[in-house]
């Protein structure tokens, strides 16, 4: 760059040169000859000055060149500099990235040697013994798929002849259960269900994920059955749906923002329902939160018979019978009315429903003549007081009376609170809704906890345990199910 520079300025000198001995010579008369004595030209004088001014800007001109050509240069030079020091720096960087993917590998080499000493066998011979545990379950599955297939053969000719009688008796266990696990919500027109349904089925698959309850849709006309054992989840989504219909806007985000809603009011509505037992029963001065807990009893059921009806029922009768018997009627109303309290927390709390009830009892302030009965009324604990064995009489005339209760139903609500205590209890797990009336079963997971493959063996363990631990018709599906969102907030 700098013998470029030099070599313009020497070439802008030259033509200067030239230029300046051109008009020179131009500027001379060439024939006439002065007479001695007599003065130079005027004109020849100021063409002299002014080729002398032309060259000096013609100097000055050479020198701002020159400046600039020499700032350039510098600034060019300083650049070559930072490159070179980047150059260096990403050099150190790459080095030291290296020498850090060797450490990496050396660690992994080292943690590979060291699972093999404790396990007292090489990455090969754990590879295989994997491989052949698969194959061996992979051939279980496929014998008991075999052997599905000739039962099935086998029951094909008495089928038909037994299919009159399963259709009856499932209309008849239908109009039981429906009053127990199944609410009905109506529509105003039929478009409604492809709304609810959502684009590709999001906004029911958004329902069901937030509320755990089985939405049916249909062809019943202008109807949405929703199906659950928990009748409090099962209430939830119906007000989440009414709520939702009467807006109009049904999106997912709109349906969690709803869902929300209608779980606070639900909880207002349950200390309501605890309020109007305690009216109804005649009892006075409870804590709120044994008043909240009599009213999720609304929603539960014994043996078909409501809990909150059952329990305002035997406090009734308690309290006649202590009336009869000269025994204090505060303490068996109170006692029956809270004995059966501890069913509200049995998903909870583990243990008798009647201990937990007692504990409960003492902890929100009863006394212990109430806390007793009620812990009394099962035989977990020998009833000491009257008043104990008037609850555990009056619980029986309320149970015992034809009609109030149903076995089955509460083998069924058993066998689906069982199917999602399986669940449950694996790690990372998140959520747990049984659904279909315990055909299928629906595994929220925690996405941070689990990837995509380990989803996958979550769903064949679940599956195996409850083959193993529980006894039910036809085949129960295992759905894992796990969704991953990102938030973020523009302030």
């Amino acid at each position: 760059m700098a013998i470029v520079i030099a070599a313009a300025l020497l070439a802008a000198g030259l033509v200067a040169a030239a230029l300046l001995h051109s008009r020179a010579a131009a500027g001379r008369a060439p024939a006439r000859r002065r007479a001695p004595g007599n003065p130079a030209p005027i004109g020849s004088a100021v063409r002299t000055e002014e080729v002398e001014h032309e060259l000096l800007e013609r100097r000055g001109e050479i020198a701002r060149i020159e400046e600039r050509a020499i700032s350039k240069e510098e600034a060019i030079d300083v650049k070559l500099a930072e490159l070179a020091k980047r150059e260096r720096t990403l050099g150190d960087r790459e080095r030291e990235l290296e020498h850090q993917r060797q450490l990496q590998d050396e660690r992994k080499r080292e943690h590979v040697r060291e699972l093999e000493r404790i396990a007292h066998l090489t990455a090969q011979q754990a590879r295989q013994v994997l491989i052949k545990e698969v194959e061996e379950q992979a051939r279980h599955d496929a014998a008991r798929v075999v052997r599905q297939v000739e039962e099935e053969t086998k029951r094909e000719a008495d089928r038909r002849v037994r299919n009159l009688l399963s259709v009856v008796m499932g209309r008849l266990a239908a109009s039981h259960a429906a009053e127990t696990t199944v609410s009905v919500v109506q529509l105003e027109s039929d478009d409604m269900k492809g709304r609810i349904i959502g684009r590709e089925g999001r906004n029911i698959r958004a329902l069901e994920a937030l509320t755990g309850v089985d939405f049916i849709i249909d062809e019943t006309p202008h109807a949405v059955v929703l199906s659950a054992f928990d009748g409090v989840r099962r209430e939830t989504a119906r007000l989440t749906l009414e709520k939702l219909l009467a807006d109009g806007r049904i999106h997912p985000a709109r349906i969690e923002e709803t869902y929300y809603q209608a779980k606070s009011e639900l909880d207002d509505h349950i200390a309501e329902m605890g309020e109007e037992a305690v009216l109804e029963a005649r009892v006075e001065a409870l804590d709120p939160e044994l008043i909240r807990l009599l009213g999720r009893l609304r929603f539960r059921t014994s043996y078909g018979q409501n809990v909150l009806a059952h329990v305002v029922e035997v406090s009734q009768l308690a309290g006649m019978m202590a009336s009869e018997l000269g025994a204090s009627v505060k303490t068996a109303r109170r006692a029956a009315l809270l004995h059966d309290i501890g069913k509200a927390v049995s998903h909870e709390i583990e243990g008798p429903h009647a201990l937990v009830g007692g504990d409960l009892a003492r902890k929100h302030g009863e006394s212990e003549a109430v806390a007793h009965a009620m812990e009394a009324h099962h035989n977990e604990v020998e009833p000491q007081t009257v008043e104990a064995v008037i609850v555990q009489a009056a619980d029986a005339l309320s149970g015992g009376r034809p009609g109030a209760r149903g076995e089955s139903l509460e083998q069924y609500v058993k066998r689906l609170r069982d199917l999602e205590a399986i669940a449950e209890r694996h790690p990372g797990v998140e959520k747990v809704y049984a659904m279909q009336a315990g055909r299928e079963v629906r595994v929220m997971v925690e996405p941070g906890a689990l990837d995509d493959d380990a989803a996958v063996l979550l769903s064949h363990e679940i599956a195996r345990e409850i083959e193993q631990e529980l006894e039910y018709p036809g085949q129960i599906k295992v759905t894992v199910v796990r969704e991953s969102r990102s938030v973020d907030y523009a302030r």
